[in-house]
């Protein structure tokens, strides 16, 4: 059960964030401005584009690189696919994790390596694979990691990844909420030189720019009830979270933030696009789990009686109101069934920079509800 009154106790929140995880997501700006600065000095911004590669494959551990994967194929479009090469192995380890090119995987497409660890060996073989088979190859990875030198000696070009800026969280942060921006910023600089998505460096301190100011926002000093993000954890306290996203770019911040919740604070969640979250969690939202639902349940006593496990709706969006939407609809299904629902969409802006703040919300989110319940 989550400590309400931790939320509100800076101090408090200090002393129980041992990982560091706070700090991290509210130096995410800085880690996307650090990267950048990477990327300028590996010669990203300098590159010439020689065409548009046929295909984007983009390979490395945890959710961190899977969220990498899912924005670029969303900010590519379709102009290029973007495809994710999964893991296989017989536990999620380094040492234990590989990749495979496909088959037809060659000189015309372009291999992305994104790992916040960088001694997988599954990872260097991959590279050592894509080279031999004509694949262009970048990789971000940390600057002493063996796959960094590796790709940085003869296999293709490799950028360092962007460190927490406190070198007492160096190891525990390196996959935390930031670690995202650090992996992301260095390839969204490529593929805008590549001309498969427009993320220029103004573009990009924009989005530094639309971190910071929601990092201001979210923060531990920052009361509940004006803090987007302590208050969206007090909801999801002791409740299935349905994450229901709208527009393009919600979709893998949904996905991220479902990952979030299981990782971090070890709570269960759901994720879904709008409209087709609609009948496929619309039958969760009956028996037990919509009995949360009923206001008067905010009265009861939470220490003498054991409470169930109830949904809630969360609604993601990417874009202001207006044209059609489903979003109507959602809150139908959910408050028709006598189930709460909690609504984030992003200030207006760019497509970054609306994705940034959503990203950012959710990762403060997740990070309090792991904190104020004990979980890290």
């Amino acid at each position: 059960m989550l400590d309400d009154s931790l939320l509100d106790d800076p101090e408090a929140l200090g002393r129980a964030d041992r990982r560091g995880l706070l700090r991290g997501a509210a130096e995410a700006g800085a880690r996307v401005r650090t990267a950048l600065r990477h990327a300028t000095e590996a010669g990203l911004t300098e590159l010439r584009s020689e065409g548009r590669p046929r295909a984007v494959l983009v390979a490395g551990p945890g959710t961190a690189a899977a969220t990498v994967a899912d924005l670029l194929d969303v900010l590519a479009g379709s102009a290029s696919p973007v495809l994710r090469l999964r893991p296989t192995g017989v536990a999620p380890a380094a040492g234990a994790l590989r990749w495979a090119l496909p088959g037809w995987a060659g000189p015309v497409d372009l291999l992305l390596i994104a790992t916040p660890d960088g001694t997988e060996p599954g990872l260097e073989v991959l590279a050592e694979q894509a080279y031999r088979r004509g694949l262009t190859v970048v990789s971000v990875a940390p600057a002493r990691a063996p796959l960094t030198e590796t790709i940085g000696g003869k296999h293709g070009l490799a950028v360092p990844m962007a460190a927490p800026l406190h070198e007492e969280y160096e190891e525990l942060a390196l996959a935390g909420p930031d670690a995202l921006w650090a992996l992301l910023t260095p390839l969204l600089v490529l593929l805008e030189r590549t001309g498969l998505i427009e993320a220029g460096p103004e573009a990009l301190q924009q989005v530094a720019d639309r971190l910071d100011a929601t990092a201001r926002r979210c923060g531990p000093a920052v009361a509940t009830y004006s803090n987007p993000a302590k208050t969206l954890a007090a909801e999801l306290d002791e409740t299935l979270p349905l994450i229901w996203t709208e527009g393009p770019a919600a979709g893998p911040v949904g996905r991220r933030f479902a990952a979030a919740l299981g990782e971090l604070a070890g709570s269960p969640a759901l994720a879904a696009e709008l409209p087709e979250a609609l009948p496929s969690h619309g039958p969760l939202l009956t028996g037990d789990l919509a009995a949360g639902g009923d206001p008067d349940d905010f009265f009861r006593d939470r220490v003498e009686e054991e409470q169930a496990l109830r949904a809630r709706a969360v609604l993601l969006r990417d874009r202001p109101n207006g044209g059609f939407s489903a979003a109507p609809a959602a809150r139908e299904l959910a408050l028709g069934h006598d189930t709460a629902i909690s609504e984030l969409e992003p200030e207006e802006g760019t497509e970054l920079e609306t994705l940034a703040e959503l990203i950012a919300v959710t990762d403060f989110a997740a990070v309090y509800l792991a904190l104020a319940s004990g979980a890290r």
